[in-house]
């Protein structure tokens, strides 16, 4: 959503019958034709050591949740949210977001896991998919991971 030329691209993709689906974190608006808007929005989690990377870590405080823009795609678009969990204050931030977000379909929330090894997700996938099933959201594994391994590319 960087860049309007994903208008065009999206245009041509769907005229020759692809299926196209956007990836964002739902900070930007392009009135792009798409088949499925996969939103992700980023928690305070995800940002930077605020010690190690002061402007960076403000940056991304300031610029990670755009409420209006979220709520345009939903409205706009089909879609899913997708939210990596990193710490059970994740989940707070989600249920928060989510309570300003009226009329989400819960079978469209799906839950990923942060780790960069198996034994990493494993840990999070423990309290991670119970949560999913009482609340309706769907549990999304790192198959990657399991596939391939930590590796970059996958």
């Amino acid at each position: 959503m960087l860049f309007a030329e994903l208008i065009p691209l999206c245009q041509r993709l769907r005229a020759r019958g692809m299926h196209v689906t956007i990836e964002t974190a739902g900070t930007l608006f392009l009135p792009v034709k798409c088949d499925l808007m996969s939103i992700s929005p980023k928690f305070a989690s995800s940002g930077p050591a605020a010690d190690e990377h002061p402007r960076w870590s403000r940056r991304h405080e300031r610029e990670r949740t755009k409420l209006a823009v979220l709520a345009r795609l939903l409205a706009e678009y089909d879609c899913q949210l997708k939210f990596v969990i990193d710490v059970e204050a994740d989940v707070a931030e989600l249920r928060t977001l989510l309570a300003e977000l009226p009329g989400v379909n819960p079978r469209s929330v799906l839950l990923m896991p942060q780790g960069r090894t198996v034994e990493e997700v494993d840990e999070r996938a423990a309290w991670i998919e119970p949560l999913c099933d009482r609340e309706g959201w769907q549990y999304c594994p790192r198959r990657q991971l399991e596939w391939f391994g930590p590796v970059r590319g996958t």
